[in-house]
């Protein structure tokens, strides 16, 4: 049976990652999909390793490391497949995880990417950090996901397989994407590097007037932070930078008009409680990130002005699927823990 689904996975050294990946992966029950390594510049010989364990896997090579978007988008040029699915390599997938991805996208041809139920895999019953049961995010660009708010995970009691289906965004560690859908709107954004490209690829396809689901009967494990640590500087200086670049490319100036300096005034209390307990990096990844914007304004003046011509749908459309409050203040003055919470 020809190949539907292309399960494309970004890689950069790391045997033991895909030591308990890829034998789950290979027993999905499913019979029309291929697995292709992206080998991102690997040193390590994990890339010959798995390549000669499972000689089904199709390796897509790059001699160096393009990131988790730069890797993606390599795999997904280099494939045809109807779907396509990117995967974490720190992920352990269930045998029928494929299935209902595939039938949630077939059907109805609006909805544009998908999402599994995610939960951490050093404690099988909680929801994962990135992803949950289902992407979110509030007007002023702090994303969470059901199941998870901030760095409080709710063990998973089926209390969101019953929620609408309908997401904000689908996660990276785990997602499928209608091919046709990526062609509309262009593939992840390179410049992001790693950290809220899926968020900004699922906000240019809701743009465009696709829908982003969940789907709670697929399930897969993940090993959040198998990338980057938090607290790691790196990361908080990608997730603070990419945020602030996401809404400027995704929101309209009448809405930027006012969003911007809420969200401003945010990043200033960030600092402040940064400042207040000490922790420098940060300080420094937070000011980083603020400083990067001011000193490129017409690359983001061109990615805004790009991304505003898929819209085909009104910004009210968009902001309906969005939390309307701030999830930091809800959460950090308000006591909130939990996705439910904030209905």
């Amino acid at each position: 049976m020809p190949s539907r689904v292309a399960v494309i996975i970004p890689h950069h050294n790391g045997q033991q990652l895909l030591e308990g990946c890829l034998p789950f992966l290979f027993r999905t029950r499913f019979p029309a999909y291929t697995v292709y390594l992206v080998d991102n510049g690997s040193t390590d010989g994990s890339t010959a390793w798995a390549r000669e364990r499972h000689p089904e896997l199709q390796v897509i090579r790059s001699e160096r490391n393009l990131g988790y978007a730069g890797g993606c988008n390599l795999g997904i040029r280099s494939t045809a497949e109807e779907f396509v699915v990117l995967l974490n390599n720190d992920t352990e997938v269930e045998p029928d995880w494929l299935g209902p991805l595939v039938a949630a996208l077939d059907g109805d041809p609006a909805i544009a990417a998908a999402q599994p139920k995610i939960r951490w895999l050093k404690d099988r019953g909680r929801f994962d950090y990135s992803g949950g049961a289902g992407g979110l995010i509030d007007r002023f660009g702090f994303p969470y996901c059901r199941g998870r708010l901030f760095e409080t995970l709710e063990a998973d009691a089926g209390q969101y397989d019953a929620a609408p289906p309908d997401i904000f965004w689908a996660s990276g560690s785990a997602s499928i994407y209608r091919r046709s859908a990526l062609d509309r709107v262009g593939l992840l954004d390179e410049d992001f590097f790693m950290h809220m490209e899926e968020i900004d690829l699922c906000w240019r396809l809701r743009l465009a007037g696709g829908r982003v689901v969940a789907v709670p009967a697929a399930l897969i494990y993940h090993l959040s932070g198998g990338s980057l640590p938090a607290g790691n500087y790196r990361k908080m200086y990608l997730n603070h930078r990419n945020s602030l670049l996401m809404l400027w490319k995704n929101y309209s100036l009448t809405t930027l008009s006012w969003v911007w300096p809420a969200r401003l005034a945010l990043e200033a209390l960030a600092l402040a409680k940064a400042l207040a307990s000490r922790n420098w990096e940060w300080c420094r990844a937070i000011v980083r990130a603020g400083l990067w914007l001011a000193a490129h304004p017409a690359s983001v003046w061109r990615k805004h002005r790009d991304t505003q011509r898929l819209r085909r749908v009104p910004e009210r459309t968009v902001a309906a699927a969005m939390y309307g409050g701030s999830i930091a203040l809800r959460y950090f003055l308000g006591g909130v823990r939990t996705a439910r919470g904030l209905d």
